[in-house]
């Protein structure tokens, strides 16, 4: 990966506010070295619907980018239903979830095959994914089976990120029942690995990372559960005699806290390792959802996304804010450059 190759935005799902803050961001922040994988009418429906004058200039291939005119949205087309500009807004579409779907995987091609420093994805639907026949329960587990290399899956982890906290989880999408089964010492140990090495690559020297533990005041020494003291504390005992930094378990309720790095309160760690997909993701969307960004750690390529959904209540109205949209094309800048 290399500055001079292209970033990659896919359109989202039609039916949400995905390609109308996709719009947005090309007529409002510097998009340069930016395209879209998507739609082209449906990029023209989303500027028509956000008040934007831009024109939408298809391209053949990534490298020609920097052939487009100026002032335009440039739109590599995936292989979608021809009908999508008219399917109704705000609402679950197979059409729309199946679109979504190949736009990832067109985007992910390029990525493989070294054309785009990276991508960046706009959200999709996990509802409209199911009714298309995807087996994907979002993003991360999509990308992580379109990585494989001679059936080997890479280990990929979800971290959410702002300028103040940085998250990563040892689970992602599953019910809470099923993700206190699925914390075990291998994943744990796992997350800390993948945390640290992506750290490393982005310029970190030694990276702090703080272990969140599962139950409440981190077990309490056993009186609120064992897991810290069985699985949790021993995979943090193996990632430091890897040389790792890490610590913990802490008390969930607390770490996320201490780890804010924020004006006058320089943080304690660099990053937070969690357990679960809320025990992580609730402190850095309540600093704000328009700052934060979602980036797939362990793929073979950069991916970052908008820390938000598809906004079904809003779509087509042209209230939709894309400030997330352009934090995750920021993020996806710095770390192709790392």
């Amino acid at each position: 990966m290399t500055p001079s190759l292209p970033l990659a935005i896919t359109q989202g799902d039609p039916c949400g506010i995905g390609p109308e803050i996709v719009a947005k961001f090309f007529g409002c922040h510097d998009s340069s070295g930016c395209f879209v994988v998507g739609d082209a009418s449906v990029i023209r429906r989303a500027v028509k619907q956000s008040g934007g004058g831009l024109a939408v200039a298809v391209i053949e291939s990534p490298a020609d980018v920097v052939l487009a005119p100026a002032r335009c949205i440039p739109v590599w087309e995936s292989s979608v239903d021809p009908g999508l500009a008219d399917v109704p807004m705000g609402r679950v579409d197979a059409r729309a979830g199946a679109a979504a779907a190949r736009c990832i995987t067109d985007a992910t091609a390029m990525a493989m095959r070294g054309e785009i420093a990276g991508m960046v994805t706009a959200p999709i639907h996990k509802e409209a994914l199911s009714a298309a026949g995807v087996k994907f329960p979002g993003h991360t587990e999509m990308l992580q089976s379109l990585a494989a290399v001679d059936g080997r899956v890479p280990p990929v982890r979800m971290m959410l990120a702002n300028d103040e906290l940085r998250t990563v989880l040892v689970t992602i999408h599953m019910s809470l029942r099923r993700a206190i089964d699925a914390v075990s010492f291998d994943a744990v140990l796992d997350t800390i690995r993948i945390s640290h090495d992506a750290a490393r690559r982005w310029g970190m020297a030694s990276p702090r990372i703080a272990v969140a533990g599962l139950n409440p005041h981190a077990g309490e020494g056993g009186l609120f559960g064992s897991e810290e003291a069985d699985i949790i504390a021993p995979a943090i005992a193996a990632a430091r005699a890897l040389g790792i930094d890490a610590s913990g378990p802490y008390a969930p309720d607390t770490v996320f806290m201490r780890a804010r790095n924020a004006p006058g309160h320089p943080g304690e760690f660099d990053i937070v390792v969690a357990m679960t997909h809320d025990h992580g993701l609730i402190p850095v969307k309540y600093l704000g959802v328009e700052h934060g960004v979602n980036v797939t750690l362990g793929l073979p390529f950069v991916r970052t996304s908008p820390d938000h959904g598809t906004a079904f209540d809003i779509a087509g109205t042209g209230r939709a804010d894309e400030s997330s949209l352009a934090a995750a094309v920021r993020m996806a800048r710095h770390l192709s450059r790392g």
